[in-house]
């Protein structure tokens, strides 16, 4: 199955929903200010986001004027172009070190498929015979050092962990100190599954950010915010925060093969202008796909690119 037809796939909750929307009010022709205000409501539901609705029904509504809408599949083909020029405004691909380490910090809170989302990480480049280093500092939740363990072993990567409890940042520290000694390629750093509301374990995760900054120059090449794309709005609300606190340099979406909801990373590019670099359309170790705006932007309206 090729990458498109993947994450087509995966966003089929997210596109039939909106499609099915539209389908019930559109009507050929000129677009009315009322389908528009109709069709707004169905894009805030699908947590599109206030923001980025207002500027594609607006550039609906101005496009409107010189040209007639006589299929719906028309209108999704004009509203995927307009998707794809936001992300497109953000879009940045992951980082490398130009020399010695390459290093990610992933952070999200709890069950947003974080870990899993650095083991797929740790499959993908230990595959591409990659040097690879998981550090687990995420010390306050045993199940994450174990889950990592597991995946280290089934992958080939080495695993820096301390005693359940232990300080964070030293894990970091003998992490990044292990990554130049071994003369890794990459670096994965897991934290804690933190609530964006707790201000003390906000302060923790700047602390390992330091520390890996302070350790290895340029480090961390990528400070990843991971969303479970199942939270709708609520993934906006994590990223403003997450944002406030760390230079948030990109998102993985998680669970978007089970979510209807696929919208926010729309509402998440245009409000914060974080770009999105990871999706996950699946259970499969292959199914983290690097984010492609355009094949997004199509899929989200179940259409395929031209």
């Amino acid at each position: 199955m090729s990458v498109f037809q993947k994450l087509k796939q995966g966003l089929s909750k997210t596109s039939s929903n909106i499609r099915n929307k539209i389908q019930d009010i559109f009507r050929p022709g000129v677009l009315s200010d009322e389908f528009l205000d109709e069709l707004e409501a169905v894009l805030i539901q699908a947590d599109v986001g206030v923001g980025a609705t207002t500027d594609l029904i607006d550039s609906l509504r101005e496009e409107s004027r010189s040209r007639s809408f006589e299929t719906v599949e028309d209108l999704y083909r004009t509203m995927a172009e307009k998707v794809a020029d936001i992300f497109a405004s953000v879009d940045a691909p992951l980082q490398v070190a130009g020399g010695g380490p390459t290093v990610y910090a992933m952070v999200g809170v709890n069950g947003s498929g974080k870990t899993t989302t650095i083991a797929k990480l740790a499959h993908r480049y230990t595959r591409q015979t990659k040097k690879v280093i998981l550090a687990a500092a995420d010390t306050f939740r045993a199940a994450a050092d174990d889950q990592l363990a597991v995946w280290a072993k089934r992958t080939g990567a080495d695993l820096i962990r301390h005693s359940h409890g232990s300080d964070p940042g030293a894990v970091a520290f003998d992490a990044a100190k292990a990554a130049i000694a071994r003369k890794a390629d990459l670096l994965l750093v897991d934290t804690a599954g933190r609530l964006h509301t707790k201000k003390n374990l906000m302060e923790e995760l700047k602390k390992i950010i330091r520390v890996l900054s302070r350790e290895i120059p340029g480090a961390p090449h990528e400070i990843i915010l991971v969303i479970d794309g199942t939270t709708g709005q609520n993934g906006l609300v994590q990223a403003r925060e997450f944002a406030q606190a760390v230079d948030i340099t990109g998102l993985c979406i998680t669970k978007l093969d089970g979510s209807s909801k696929g919208g926010i990373a729309v509402a998440i590019a245009s409000e914060l202008g974080i770009p999105v670099k990871l999706v996950g359309v699946g259970e499969q170790a292959e199914d983290l796909r690097d984010f492609d705006s355009r094949s997004f932007a199509y899929s989200l309206f179940g259409i395929d690119p031209a």
